[in-house]
């Protein structure tokens, strides 16, 4: 009786991350040395991004009746988990990049704001630029035409005084 209590808490546990979370990318880490995983884990921890490795018995039970469902066929082999809770590409992003070094590492599905891709359409969903980037851009876009405008406006007013 107390095995199934212990696996009910980590169940519980997971479940409440899923419920907070943006996004939830799994990864097959296989074959990482201790000094990659180590600068891995690093760099998700300083981006707020939770990462842990869960048996696949106990995802596929939490998972269970959530926009999350759809992970259950990538339930197989050794799994990590990155849960996202603030931007929603922050764990592919950074999974991504760490992959392009250490070809040990390697997607093997996830779920962005309810949406779930495979491997190759989280390297797709990992190219996605953060939120304030996007921002950014179009704010960028923005003032371009503005300035544009005003100098305009600018030599008109010189040209007639």
């Amino acid at each position: 009786m107390a095995k199934i209590e212990q696996k009910q808490v980590i169940v519980n546990e997971i479940k409440e991350k899923l419920e907070k979370a943006a996004s939830l990318v799994i990864v097959d880490a296989r074959g990482l040395t201790v000094e990659q995983d180590t600068a891995m884990r690093k760099q998700l921890r300083e981006a707020g991004v939770d990462y842990k490795v869960y048996k696949n018995t106990m995802v596929h039970f939490a998972i269970q009746g959530t926009v999350y469902e759809g992970l259950d066929e990538y339930l197989n082999g050794p799994s990590a988990f990155a849960f996202s809770y603030g931007d929603a590409t922050t764990a592919a992003s950074i999974l991504s990049k760490v992959a392009k070094d250490v070809k040990a590492l390697e997607f093997k599905a996830g779920v962005v704001e309810g949406v779930t891709y495979d491997a190759a359409g989280m390297k797709l969903v990992a190219e996605i630029p953060s939120r304030e980037v996007l921002l950014s851009k179009l704010l960028g876009s923005f003032k371009s035409p503005m300035s544009s405008f005003a100098r305009v406006i600018d030599q008109i007013a010189k040209k007639e005084a």
